[in-house]
């Protein structure tokens, strides 16, 4: 085999663990995508949770003033709707299809605010007490939510999270046992030029530092060929879907970008020198 041939083979070799590296490298990310939109689902769900506070009639401007500061002072606040009894009849009629006028010559229903709580809070302990804590204060006639909503929310949501994780972790293994089998499946290719390089005295280290440098930059370009196939995905769905705009978080992703490389990297690295030192330690009759 001349030298020409010989580059074109390890070109090819390079091509093939990077094409292959990237793929893999890819369908993480997908899974690690599936999971943040998972985590941001679910909050959505858990912050559309609504706790109405009914309030009195007769409520002073002061006592009314003094509510909406607490509230909108408080951690667990995520966003506060005031309701007046004008539009609380005009719900009731929409949603039951029925007008009390026709029956009553005034209005029986409450003005409330309606109160929406972050995610960490949208839990039956933390609601139990927001309840008791807000129907102590002046001029609130009654505080309330759906409780049987909030079980069914958090349930579902620690089931399809125990069940994301497990996928994510067989996932990881799967991707690590493919990449490290692609790259001993190139590093084959060279098995006698490494012990070419150890017959004739080099060190291991020696013989080991390119190969790894090259490891390197392959799991970086695999690693940010998967990230930016991922984010030209993610483009396409959401003009397919806009709705999932609304669950994109910028910083998470990020973040997922990075991992995808150190991941590719760091694999990419730890197979190169273990197939290399594999190579080292075997006779040469046995490379045959």
């Amino acid at each position: 085999m001349n030298q020409k041939e010989s580059s074109q083979v390890k070109l090819s070799a390079y091509l093939y663990s990077i094409i292959s590296t990237t793929l893999v490298l890819f369908m993480l990310g997908v899974l690690g995508t599936v999971l943040l939109h998972a985590k941001a689902l679910s909050d959505h769900f858990r912050e559309n949770v609504e706790i109405t506070i009914a309030l009195k009639d007769q409520i002073s401007s002061q006592d009314s003033t003094a509510l909406l500061g607490y509230i909108q002072s408080q951690t667990y606040t995520n966003e506060l709707r005031y309701v007046s009894k004008e539009e609380a009849a005009k719900v009731f009629r929409q949603d039951s299809g029925e007008d009390f006028r026709e029956v009553l010559d005034f209005n029986p229903l409450f003005a409330s605010l309606n109160l929406y709580v972050k995610a960490d809070y949208a839990n039956t302990d933390s609601l139990q007490y927001i309840q008791s804590t807000l129907e102590n204060k002046a001029g609130v006639v009654h505080v309330f939510y759906h409780e049987g909503l909030i079980d069914v929310i958090n349930r579902n949501i620690r089931k399809i999270s125990i069940i994301l994780l497990v996928l994510g972790a067989i996932f990881l293994i799967m991707a690590f046992v493919l990449i490290d089998n692609t790259i001993k499946m190139a590093m084959y290719a060279k098995r006698f030029l490494i012990k070419s390089m150890q017959l004739v005295g080099a060190t291991r280290q020696f013989i080991a530092k390119p190969f790894e440098q090259q490891s390197v930059y392959n799991g970086m370009i695999s690693g940010l060929g998967a990230a930016l196939l991922l984010i030209v995905c993610l483009l396409l769905a959401q003009q397919s879907l806009p709705e999932l705009s609304t669950l994109y978080r910028a910083t998470p992703f990020v973040v997922l970008c990075f991992c995808l490389v150190g991941i590719g990297v760091l694999i990419s690295w730890l197979s190169t020198r273990q197939a290399v030192y594999k190579y080292l330690q075997r006779n040469l009759d046995d490379l045959y």
